[in-house]
């Protein structure tokens, strides 16, 4: 008997786990998803790279703007990068706007604008990894090919409770394995489904819902928790797998952001640089960034003459692993003909709100009515 075999103990095989799957989906999961409605490679694709590490309901607005914007692939790989991250802001995560232009691009030059067919041609295209490959094969093209995101590693694990493994790449081709014999012959749409609403509705990382799964009488994880004759309407939760030791919790860094404003154009220019393609906000343009209000005069002084500048209210923003306290410094000066910096440019507010921002920078632009300190004028620096 194979490790995967002695694993599932009252596990439902291969085909039972299956049709338990897809008949839950088709009575319980979720079917008023936009993407849901087309099985137009294009829009799955979109979907499935806006749901990485990113809730339902925050890509809904996303995807249909997104998809007004950019109708077919042709239209986004013919969009400049700015175009794509401008529609982008906000999602996080930056780097899948980027891998998501670059591969419309390839679809476009390799294939004539028609997305590949098979799992193993679209793993070929930029940002699409072996999951993401099989669920766009499995909803567009009825491919038998198995998904493996982390909703999913979460809800094979708990269900068969497979053993530890001495690394985490024997842990990965143990969960491929099973994942890949548990896959039904035919309805591989409504299976993948199934899968996806399962670990997202119900085997959730924190207080599962385990009464409303259809394996709630046999899930190895539940059984070993509570025992056979413990299964109750609620349970307590089962907990995911712990941080590894030596973990560092979140950290804060405090940034001055530099507003510098154009003080002699009928319509304020801003001063926007573009970040480096690594790090924070990757590619985006930005206000510039400071540790302190010194520095950031210091770096308006380069771009012109200080009229006058103003602290506003300091906000903050959480990204995944770090707190961003970001003080707005609001300066109006007279810029220099040929400013002592090279690496932005000034920005009509219409013509920046087109740019790709990081959210809280393009919440600092859209509204200028900010509730301001009294004006500190500049000292010559």
């Amino acid at each position: 008997m194979s490790n995967t075999q002695a694993a599932a103990g009252a596990v439902p095989g291969p085909q039972r786990f299956a049709h338990r799957v897809i008949v839950w989906q088709r009575e319980y999961g979720r079917h008023d998803l936009p993407w849901q409605a087309s099985r137009d490679p294009y829009r799955v694709w979109l979907s499935e790279i806006m749901l990485q590490q990113t809730q339902v309901q925050v890509v809904h607005a996303y995807y249909d703007r997104f998809l007004r914007r950019f109708p077919t692939v042709a239209d986004l790989a013919a969009a400049s990068i700015d175009q794509v991250l401008a529609q982008w802001s906000g999602l996080g995560y930056y780097r899948r706007a980027r891998y998501l232009h670059v591969c419309a691009q390839q679809v476009c030059a390799r294939h004539a604008g028609a997305f590949p067919r098979t799992q193993h041609e679209l793993q070929l295209l930029a940002g699409i990894g072996r999951s993401t490959a099989a669920a766009i094969a499995a909803f567009c093209f009825n491919e038998r090919a198995a998904i493996l995101d982390g909703n999913v590693k979460r809800l094979l694990g708990r269900a068969f409770a497979l053993p530890a493994r001495d690394t985490q790449a024997a842990e990965q081709r143990a969960l491929w394995q099973l994942a890949e014999a548990l896959l039904p012959e035919q309805h591989l749409a409504a299976y993948t489904q199934g899968l996806m609403d399962l670990g997202a509705m119900v085997c959730k990382p924190r207080k599962p819902q385990c009464a409303a799964c259809p394996f709630a009488t046999d899930c190895q994880a539940r059984l070993a928790q509570h025992g056979a004759a413990a299964l109750s309407e609620t349970v307590a939760s089962i907990k995911p797998r712990a941080r590894p030791t030596g973990s560092s919790a979140r950290k804060t860094q405090h940034w001055v952001l530099l507003w510098a404003e154009d003080v002699h154009t009928p319509e304020p220019r801003v001063w926007l640089e573009r970040r480096d393609t690594q790090g924070i906000w990757p590619g985006l343009w930005c206000l510039p960034p400071f540790d302190s209000v010194t520095e950031a005069l210091h770096q308006a002084a380069r771009l012109g003459l200080i009229m006058e500048h103003t602290k506003l209210a300091c906000t903050n923003h959480a990204l995944t692993h770090l707190d961003l306290q970001l003080q707005p410094l609001q300066v109006r000066l007279d810029p220099a003909s040929a400013p002592q910096e090279h690496a932005g440019r000034w920005f009509t507010l219409g013509a920046a709100l087109e740019l790709g921002l990081p959210a809280p920078i393009r919440r600092l632009l859209q509204n200028r009515t900010l509730v301001q300190a009294p004006v500190q004028h500049a000292s010559v620096l």
